[in-house]
């Protein structure tokens, strides 16, 4: 890692000594915070999507700066915990009160977390692009300074039952969630896509949050008789969930929602995760970073880029584009640039409607083979 981090720092040094365009910003610094869960049972997820609002904002920096200012990424541990969430906008207004420049907040990984800190966030003057966050309803709220980079739950739900029926072949779908907003909705939404496509819905389970045994869950799922499962959840759950079907005897096909896919989903499964299918908000960075945005990303994090790295930097990228067409910093005028016109990223261009969603959203679908996750195409 020290090798590609002084490469990098050699070739921008010799194109700064030959005038290659680069330049320092100079109004002074503006902050981006970046609210995600960064320890805890969630902690990888939060930090690749802070990974990737990093590398964004050192390459920003590095060509003069978000409209002359310089970036500087502030993040916020909310622990995956709405309270906690809640208790740390006060560090925001507080930045605010104190006559710094904030821009935007870049978070919340989750739902729940987004829409806790939601009502506070759309009376203050700053933009809020979440890289994750998918509930239905936080873009039908009203909110004027709210974005998001990912598809929607509704988006998942579709494309989740497509995958099922068409790609699975399945008729008969158990349907297992957590009890949170997310894992509610996102039931409630695949459910009905099933329906529409013809597939059923024989069992309708709901567990706790973070559960670690499922007994009664997996009888309930044999006496169903399935031909696939749909689990919409975390990494807390899903491996244990799967261990335990594997163990007695259920190997159905399996298809987990965005929520579990970390790395722990197969690290803490035990060996049973080999075949599972998770769908998720990004595509791989290897499908979307050349060898130079590797490079780029290891000399800033140490550490290769992961699951949500690529959304982070594309918010990142999309609030600073936004600002550059608003000539602003301020929140209006870059929540009005954004809906105005198409803003070109690393996932290409996107383009908001008027509540803040991605016009024409998209889903990946992946498959654990030999202990990691393999992008597909069906």
């Amino acid at each position: 890692m020290k090798r590609v981090s002084l490469a990098i720092l050699v070739v921008l040094l010799l194109a700064a000594c030959k005038g290659g365009g680069a330049s320092a910003p100079t109004k002074g610094d503006v902050l981006v915070f970046v609210a995600v869960p960064l320890s805890g049972f969630q902690a990888n997820g939060g930090q690749t999507v802070l990974g990737g609002v990093r590398l964004a904002a050192a390459q920003i920096n590095r060509n003069g700066g978000l409209n002359g200012y310089r970036v500087v990424v502030q993040p916020l541990d909310d622990e995956s915990d709405s309270d906690v969430a809640l208790a740390q906008v006060e560090e925001i207004q507080a930045a605010h009160q104190s006559g710094q420049e904030v821009v935007g907040v870049i978070g919340h990984l989750n739902s729940g977390q987004t829409l806790a800190a939601m009502t506070l966030y759309a009376t203050m003057d700053l933009v809020v692009i979440t890289p994750t966050a998918s509930e239905q309803s936080l873009t039908q709220k009203g909110y004027t300074n709210f974005f998001r980079v990912n598809a929607n739950d509704a988006v998942q739900a579709a494309v989740d039952a497509r995958f099922l029926v068409e790609h699975l072949k399945a008729q008969r779908v158990a349907v297992i969630y957590n009890n949170t907003e997310y894992g509610q909705g996102l039931a409630r939404s695949l459910s009905s896509e099933l329906a529409t496509l013809g597939a059923e819905v024989v069992t309708d389970i709901e567990v706790e949050e973070g559960q670690g045994t499922y007994d009664a869950e997996v009888r309930q799922v044999q006496a169903a008789a399935p031909d696939a499962i749909f689990y919409a959840g975390y990494e807390i759950e899903a491996p244990y969930l799967r261990a335990q079907l594997v163990r007695a005897g259920v190997t159905l096909p399996m298809l987990c929602s965005d929520g579990a896919f970390l790395a722990a989903t197969i690290d803490e499964a035990d060996g049973t995760a080999e075949g599972m299918y998770v769908s998720a908000f990004a595509p791989s960075p290897r499908t979307v970073g050349d060898a130079a945005w590797f490079e780029a990303y290891q000399a800033v994090e140490y550490r290769n880029p992961d699951t949500y790295s690529v959304n982070g930097y594309v918010a990142m990228q999309v609030l600073a584009k936004g600002a550059e067409l608003a000539k602003s910093i301020r929140s209006d005028a870059i929540a009005d640039a954004l809906r105005q016109n198409p803003i070109p990223t690393l996932l290409d261009e996107l383009t908001f409607d008027g509540s803040g969603d991605l016009v024409d959203p998209q889903i990946w679908i992946y498959q654990v083979s030999n202990s990691e996750f393999g992008q597909i195409e069906w």
